[in-house]
């Protein structure tokens, strides 16, 4: 068995130690975005939509329902506080994929991936242009990506990446010039390329690091965002266009789907939408729908002049390496780096747990792999680490659906990769409850679901084998084992 850069070139000890020496347990993003407050459901009130969630797939829920019909009364119900979960904690990519990458999105819905990249390039566009029209701010960057190869093996899968994108791009711009309303809708969704191979050298010149070989520069289906500030100016943006915004008003349980009960009040709403994510679900469906896995970040201090001209990135794009245990990693608006991912933890039972945000061995492993990545910065410091809960389904993107005869919606399985879908998400339930067949509700992504996971003990058994058996094909020239293969073979398998 093979070893990776970040274990070839370990930095010292002494590095690592210093590094970590001062770091709190807290979330930057929540620090630095401090919100409104809002009040407590209390009382009976009545609605047209009753939203469930306060996080990102809830917000845009609530926003799009308010400015499609202005006069209808919509409430928003948040168990804690706006944001505090995975919303607003997350790196801040916000990416165009709908379906977890091109992989994932080709293995599991062949016939349709081209228009769901379409569509969700539209997505970051619409997104993009809200962000604009209501002057959010949300720390909002479409600066692109890059994904980096950090061993041999990856320059090969980086080369044939950029060569399918230029495939895609002339086909898609045969599909446009027949579609001259998708063309105006999605301007900036050209036919041109949006990605290019960058040898060594050329990747280097981007964003140093010793341990690039190589790069894909995503120019235009990715974008940055401050987590917590773009969940709260949607917040407030919600509030200004009507939405009633209830915060501490945990939903007990939902009845036919219009009587929504909480500790001290109850909503009756003639609809219901879920946004719960990776908290259990409230109807029994989709209880076993998704898992909550546990993924790690840390954050160092502001870098000085001359550190942030040691790495470069003046591009500011964010990066993302391409093992199956990968990092991703950005830049903050005042020039801190997140550095997170590699490990993702799931814990037996399929609970959430504050306790399990706190794990040492996860931290000090990130930290020694952001000094093999940057070496020269040796001597910064981490300020901050913390973790959140993803919500894992078994075929690694988003699925919806209806409940209680069509009156409740959902959205969920998001797989890390929500901070953009879930706005794309947020309209498909909006169209399943108002009955309207679009583009969008005709998807089999959109009419399938994904199979359940098992339960205890076979979930924790099965998750935890296929996280084993990824370390070893990242140690193994990227081969993979039987029971990946196995996976596979079934459509259960996953390739970041």
């Amino acid at each position: 068995m093979g070893s990776t850069v970040f274990e070839r070139n370990r930095p010292d000890a002494s590095t690592v130690r210093h590094a970590l020496s001062g770091t709190r347990q807290a979330v930057f993003w929540t620090e630095d975005a401090p919100g409104d407050a809002y009040p407590t459901l209390t009382g009976d009130i009545s609605c047209d939509l009753v939203v469930v969630g306060g996080g990102y797939s809830g917000l845009w829920t609530a926003l799009l329902a308010k400015r499609e019909n202005p006069a209808a009364r919509v409430v928003l119900l948040e168990a804690r506080r706006i944001g505090w979960a995975a919303s607003g904690r997350n790196g801040g990519f916000c990416e165009a994929s709908l379906t977890h990458g091109e992989e994932n999105g080709r293995s599991r819905f062949p016939a349709e991936f081209d228009q769901l990249q379409r569509l969700g390039m539209r997505n970051l566009d619409e997104i993009e242009a809200t962000v604009a029209e209501l002057g959010l701010d949300a720390g909002f960057e479409r600066n692109g990506a890059i994904d980096v190869a950090t061993e041999q093996r990856q320059v090969e899968w980086l080369r044939e990446a950029a060569a399918s994108d230029g495939a895609a791009a002339a086909s898609d711009g045969a599909a446009e010039a027949a579609d001259g309303q998708a063309a105006a809708a999605a301007p900036s969704s050209s036919p041109t390329p949006t990605a290019r191979f960058l040898d060594g050298d050329a990747v280097r010149a981007e964003v140093h690091s010793p341990t690039y070989l190589a790069g894909l520069l995503r120019t235009r289906d990715s974008a940055l965002v401050h987590p917590a500030k773009l969940a709260r100016a949607l917040a407030r943006a919600c509030v200004d266009a009507g939405v009633e915004v209830f915060e501490h008003s945990p939903v007990l349980s939902i009845g036919d789907g219009t009587v929504i009960e909480t500790p001290h009040g109850v909503v009756r709403a003639e609809r219901t939408t879920l946004a719960t994510n990776v908290f259990p679900s409230l109807l029994k469906r989709n209880r076993l729908a998704t898992v909550p896995v546990y993924d790690y970040v840390l954050m160092t201090e502001p870098l000085t002049d001359a550190q942030l001209a040691s790495i470069g990135w003046s591009g500011r794009q964010g990066i993302g390496d391409s093992a199956n245990q990968f990092h991703y990693y950005r830049l903050s608006q005042d020039n801190r780096i997140l550095f997170g991912g590699y490990d993702a933890i799931y814990h037996y039972g399929g609970r959430v747990r504050e306790r399990y945000e706190d794990r040492p061995e996860t931290f000090a492993r990130l930290a020694s792999h952001f000094f093999t990545t940057f070496p020269q910065l040796d001597g910064l410091r981490f300020s901050h680490r913390w973790a959140g809960a993803i919500d894992t389904c078994s075929r690694f993107c988003a699925f919806f659906g209806t409940a209680r005869g069509g009156k409740v919606a959902y959205a969920t399985g998001y797989t890390g990769l929500g901070v953009a879908a879930t706005h794309f998400g947020a309209r498909v339930m909006l169209d399943l409850l108002a009955g309207r067949t679009t583009e969008r509700t005709e998807l089999e992504m959109v009419r399938s679901r994904p199979l359940p996971f098992p339960p205890e003990p076979a979930a924790s058994i099965g998750i935890n084998l296929t996280r084993w058996s990824l370390d070893r094909a990242d140690h193994a020239d990227g081969r993979r084992n039987l029971f990946l293969k196995g996976l596979d073979a079934v459509g259960l398998g996953f390739d970041s």
